[in-house]
């Protein structure tokens, strides 16, 4: 009885302990008085860049710029966050979509962004389908074959095939030439003195490599240098580089000479000439002919002429020449350099032309003449495709060489006069005269379009100066230069 009333007392006294805790606010005591909460200031904004104009399609090209060394390209409407405070740029350059180029307005503007605010700018892209124009520089050259500029120089080098190098300067053709080494040039067949290039270090050393055919029919690649006088070269500083055999025909000898991304000299020769390589040269790693050689010229003397670069394919190989880049080529009169990406537009021989696209950067490449012309057989007894690189782009001569007979191979624009064509691979034919591009993307070959030009007659190659603006060489003897049309 007595343990039954303490448990009762017990349940009692929690029970008042309980409510008094309650009455007294929970047992912590007063939690005392709060003031409002006052918020962080922001300390960066942001940016809204908006495109109009486009179709869904096609993407735009703007770049913002701003403090802290900021930079973002955007190809949409976006908007940047996280933005410091201050003045940002907001450029942005045309895009072409197959014909149509689309233009932006306003090309610059500077939007001020403010801590915690968003800022805006609109890009307003409008559509012109864009033309291209000839621009007479030079006439009554004696058939021209090449057109070249160092770096930095305002001056065109034209060469004739006969052996001259002639300087256009300030709108006039000198009338000395530069150079002039006729005297050991041979001009049968498909000789001549056919392309120059400058050395990576001309402004400091002269040194300029000329490709030209010599009497015994040898394809030459020989150093000169400049004189003290920036318009004459010194005709007795000639420094044999190369002498290539080419005995048997007088076509085929390929035609030019370029240094690459790399530094290195690369040159084109052809396959030794005749029908469908009959030496079957093109395929001979042991022969020269046919192939795309590469060559350092870096400390070249007397005694060695040029060292084979490391990296070539075949150093060190029986029985193969170390000299070799790539092979399996019938006429590559013209290739060109885009950063790390190699164009070489090889001369077919009945059906096909073509334009070979790699990686500058990876040698040892069989581009499959005489096995293939182009993508179809034209060796039938040994048509395998097997290890062969075919080419990016073709096209057929059509009947009666309706398309063209003879690609001449041209450069990628990367010019500043023209900047919807950045990128564009520009070429044409010695039979038609025709001017083309296309671009070459990730997925392939697009943007495929023939300009409306003049007819200029053959056009014998391409040119670029200094600025990366592009010239047509026309066997009449006239220099163009391609531009805008209606462009002052």
């Amino acid at each position: 009885m007595l343990l039954e009333r303490a448990r009762m007392w017990g349940l009692l006294l929690m029970a008042m302990l309980a409510a008094l805790l309650a009455g007294c606010g929970g047992g912590g005591g007063s939690p005392g008085t709060t003031g409002p909460v006052t918020p962080r200031a922001a300390t960066t904004g942001s940016l809204t860049v908006t495109a109009t104009g486009l179709p869904a399609a096609v993407n735009a090209s703007m770049r913002v710029t701003g403090p802290n060394n900021f930079l973002q390209d955007l190809t949409q409407t976006q908007t940047l966050t996280g933005l410091a405070p201050g003045s940002y740029n907001v450029a942005a350059t045309a895009v072409t979509s197959g014909a149509t180029t689309y233009t932006p307005a306003p090309a610059s503007q500077s939007a001020v962004v403010s801590a915690g605010a968003t800022a805006g700018a609109t890009v307003a892209y409008g559509s012109a389908t864009l033309t291209l124009a000839l621009s007479t520089v030079a006439a009554n050259l004696a058939n021209p074959t090449w057109l070249a500029a160092p770096p930095g120089d305002a001056r065109l080098f034209v060469l004739e095939r006969a052996g001259r190098v002639r300087i256009i300067q300030n709108g006039a053709v000198l009338a000395t030439p530069f150079l002039d080494i006729s005297a050991r040039v041979l001009t049968a067949g498909e000789g001549g003195l056919l392309s120059l290039a400058f050395d990576p270090q001309f402004a400091r050393n002269g040194y300029f490599y000329l490709y030209y055919t010599d009497p015994q029919r040898n394809i030459v690649v020989e150093r000169f240098t400049a004189s003290s006088n920036p318009n004459l070269a010194d005709p007795t500083s000639g420094l044999p580089i190369i002498s290539i055999p080419h005995p048997n025909f007088t076509n085929h000898f390929g035609g030019q000479v370029a240094f690459g991304p790399d530094g290195y000299l690369y040159l084109g020769p052809g396959d030794g000439g005749g029908a469908g390589d009959p030496g079957g040269n093109a395929q001979n790693l042991n022969s020269l002919l046919g192939k795309l050689l590469r060559i350092d010229v870096s400390s070249a003397v007397p005694a060695e002429s040029y060292a084979i670069p490391a990296g070539n394919p075949f150093a060190g190989t029986s029985g193969r020449r170390p000299e070799i880049w790539a092979y399996g080529l019938r006429n590559p009169w013209r290739f060109a350099f885009d950063g790390n990406q190699l164009y070489v537009a090889d001369v077919g021989q009945d059906r096909r032309e073509e334009v070979n696209l790699s990686d500058a950067r990876q040698g040892g490449l069989n581009y499959g003449w005489n096995v293939m012309e182009g993508t179809l057989c034209y060796n039938a007894a040994s048509c395998s495709q097997a290890g062969l690189i075919l080419p990016a782009f073709e096209y057929d001569h059509g009947s009666n060489d309706a398309n063209g007979c003879s690609i001449t191979g041209g450069f990628v624009y990367r010019g500043r006069a023209l900047p919807e064509l950045a990128g564009r691979y520009f070429y044409s034919d010695y039979c038609k005269g025709f001017l083309k591009s296309f671009f070459a993307s990730a997925s392939g070959i697009v943007e495929q379009r023939e300009w409306s030009i003049p007819d200029i007659g053959q056009v014998v190659s391409f040119g670029q100066d200094a600025e990366g603006e592009l010239y047509l060489v026309a066997s009449s003897g006239t220099i163009y230069k391609i531009g805008r049309n209606g462009a002052p």
